[in-house]
């Protein structure tokens, strides 16, 4: 949900809350039925809209009541927003909004929005209004958002299987095999123009979200349970959905983002890191030099450094953030703040035996990261592996040549 949308919100709903109370959702039900749809929003340009956005419409004909019910709301401007949120205490909320103010927001960002009607009986559509009703009467509204189990999409999947008494059955399965394998490879098929942001991903989620996933799994992105929805049929072999229209002209849908250049890419500057490491690395043996120039001590300051204060942020984001996507992490036998050493250390002259304990657990650590991820229990962004060769190749060099000085 966007700025714009939620100053939109914050402007309507103390109108909304006597206008629409909760409990007219619920109690209309006996005299006239809602028809209810499920809203997808198609990928927008920010961060936290590559993957779309659900909500669902409910409108009647006999009142003009046309209104959407959104759990995507969230405040940038909240106090603490970016530390409670790396923390994990993302609390988001469920609002709602006449549709017309819904979808003007996305008009004016160009994102096509499209409306799945459900084929609901009126027992199921008053089921329905109840929940949503329930969840929002004000104790209820707020809830702590998971990125990948209880989301804008997988909360209006969960009402909607609440309403009708059962799951719903994916007939027709036309997910991309991607993004249905693990929670990552999902992540990745949604972010290609945006590497850098899927190599932060890479970076603070660990192994959990490399399991395999089912296909109810895969609705945590609104455009996968908009494919999933349109084959879905319910117990009684039914079709959850009747009918399916777009609200915002699809011709009017920007071009996508143009892939980032490739001297712009995470892999391209890995690769640069790597390459200074390695001609670093041959001078440094051939020097038969320790500690190595004051231009080797240099990078390695600047490298280790910037490894140890990754090291740092992995150290809170596993110990100390409640995000369940965040631990374990097999990145922390690379990343922790032990790197500091290798960046300081080498600066004392008398550190020497420190360092080169260091590099050589160093060196062994790296060894067992590239087995795990051989093994499959965590998926490594591909820039990782230029990273990491950079470490061993300094590594390597420290090992070399306090060998060479104490053999001489």
């Amino acid at each position: 949900m966007t700025r714009i949308q939620i100053l939109i919100l914050t402007l309507i709903l103390p109108l909304l809350a006597t206008a629409l109370p909760a409990d007219t959702i619920a109690g209309s039900a006996k005299e006239d039925t809602y028809r209810v749809s499920l809203l997808t929003c198609r990928a927008g340009a920010n961060i936290y809209e590559l993957e779309g956005h659900s909500a669902l419409r409910f409108t009647k004909e006999s009142t003009g009541e046309d209104f959407v019910v959104n759990w995507g709301l969230f405040d940038f401007d909240a106090p603490n927003f970016v530390y409670r949120f790396v923390k994990g205490e993302t609390d988001y909320s469920v609002g709602v909004a006449p549709t017309k103010y819904f979808l003007n927001a996305y008009a004016r960002q160009g994102r096509e929005v499209v409306e799945q009607e459900l084929n609901l009986s009126a027992s199921e559509t008053e089921s329905l209004q109840a929940l949503v009703g329930e969840n929002l009467q004000p104790e209820n509204r707020v809830y702590r958002y998971n990125y990948v189990l209880d989301n804008c999409s997988t909360r209006p999947l969960r009402i909607i299987e609440k309403a009708i008494g059962d799951t719903l059955t994916f007939t027709g399965n036309a997910l991309k095999p991607e993004v249905q394998s693990t929670f990552r490879n999902a992540m990745r098929s949604y972010h290609t123009a945006y590497p850098w942001y899927q190599f932060g991903i890479d970076l603070a989620l660990g192994s959990g979200i490399d399991r395999s996933i089912t296909v109810r799994e895969a609705a945590f992105a609104p455009e996968s349970l908009e494919i999933l929805m349109a084959t879905a049929v319910k117990p009684d072999s039914q079709p959850i959905v009747s009918a399916t229209r777009s609200l915002i002209n699809a011709d009017a849908v920007p071009a996508p983002l143009p892939p980032t250049p490739w001297w712009l890419t995470p892999m391209f500057w890995s690769y640069v890191i790597a390459a200074i490491s390695l001609l670093l690395t041959i001078s440094q043996i051939k020097g038969k030099s320790f500690r190595g120039t004051s231009i080797t001590r240099l990078f390695d300051t600047l490298m280790f450094g910037l490894y140890g204060m990754t090291g740092l942020l992995l150290t809170f984001l596993i110990f100390v953030s409640v995000h369940e996507a965040t631990s374990p992490n097999w990145l922390y036998l690379w990343l922790n703040p032990l790197c500091f050493i290798g960046a300081v250390a080498i600066w004392v002259k008398r550190a020497k035996m420190l360092v080169y304990s260091y590099q050589i657990a160093n060196f062994a650590l790296l060894i067992a990261l590239a087995v795990i991820f051989l093994c499959g229990l965590q998926s490594p962004n591909p820039a990782f592996y230029p990273l990491m060769a950079a470490d061993a190749m300094r590594a390597l060099a420290y090992i070399v040549n306090f060998k060479y000085r104490n053999n001489r």
